[in-house]
């Protein structure tokens, strides 16, 4: 492992105990050196120039439809209660819990 990983063995169990994952010595290099390439990954991407990039929240560009928003039961009462084993008053009827 070289000197410059972000990832060394004390913080690799620190991280195994916060996570509470349990992590073995035999598979503790290869999980180091996977985590360490990842972090590599991330730096690279920190250095892509971004400065004439929009922000975007979807890369397809179509526009969501907007509706709106009303508060509505779906007139549905009848239709649920239909599968209720039992309904009193337009209500299901359920076994006591406290007494």
């Amino acid at each position: 492992m070289s000197n410059n990983s972000k990832i060394d063995l004390d913080t690799l169990k620190k991280l195994g105990k916060l996570s509470r994952i349990p992590i073995d010595k035999a598979g503790s290099n290869k999980l180091m050196e996977d985590l360490n390439k990842i972090i590599d990954f991330i730096e690279q991407l920190n250095e892509v120039n971004t400065d004439n990039v929009s922000p975007l929240s979807s890369v397809t560009g179509h526009n969501l439809p907007i509706r709106e928003d009303v508060v509505d039961d779906g007139n549905k009462n009848n239709d649920v209660l239909e599968n209720a084993p039992e309904k009193n008053s337009g209500y299901f009827v359920v076994p006591k819990v406290i007494e």
